[in-house]
């Protein structure tokens, strides 16, 4: 199982995908995380309500020159920088027979366009997000859903994630888990890593 945001998508220098959407669109990033991200993405990330539903009543106070799509086209394409080395590293483990997933934190209109757009779906079994089951990492719940979703034990599955909060709820529900950072190959991360089923130690 690979987290998208921090692993996949990784941006240049550290960068934030609306670092220059004031002078782009007009609209402070500051602001919209404070009328939108704080006050209702969780609700959005976990399937509880839509994106553009929330989003559209909160741009016609703040930024009403810009559309609840607009914005989103823009967000979804500043927020696409794959790492392509490590894409290339897992695509070679899934051509030795290894089934690799995405786990990841997303609302159902970002996953579709991670999955269909920047096509992951040519380079991953299947995608498992926070909407879909309408809870996310590190709640255990998440990993319980995966699992009955895969069909798989708890033993057979591996995460590899940026956020130490998320390897350490993966490894307490009994998954193996490494902490991503971009500084190693994936070939060092997991060298330390022993698993029963190399076949779907990769998941």
């Amino acid at each position: 199982m690979v987290d998208v945001d921090g692993v996949v998508v990784r941006h240049p220098a550290g960068r934030r995908w609306d670092r220059d959407m004031q002078a782009d669109l007009g609209l402070d990033p500051g602001l919209l995380q404070q009328r939108f991200f704080a006050a209702h993405f969780q609700d959005v990330v976990t399937g509880r309500a839509d994106l553009h539903d929330r989003l559209a009543p909160v741009l016609a106070e703040i930024a009403p020159h810009l559309t609840s799509q607009a914005l989103a086209d823009y967000w979804f394409a500043q927020d696409a920088h794959l790492d392509l080395a490590l894409l290339d590293d897992l695509a070679r483990l899934r051509a030795s027979g290894a089934r690799l997933h995405l786990a990841t934190v997303q609302e159902h209109h970002r996953a579709r366009y991670l999955w269909e757009t920047l096509g992951l779906k040519d380079r991953f079994d299947a995608i498992h997000y926070a909407a879909d089951y309408g809870v996310g990492k590190p709640d255990p719940a998440f990993f319980r859903a995966v699992e009955q979703r895969t069909g798989l034990p708890a033993s057979d599955l591996l995460l590899i994630d940026d956020s130490a909060r998320n390897v350490e709820s993966a490894r307490a529900c009994g998954w193996s888990a490494v902490l991503w950072d971009g500084t190693q190959t994936l070939s060092e991360v997991l060298g330390g890593q022993r698993h029963p089923n190399p076949s779907s130690y990769f998941e």
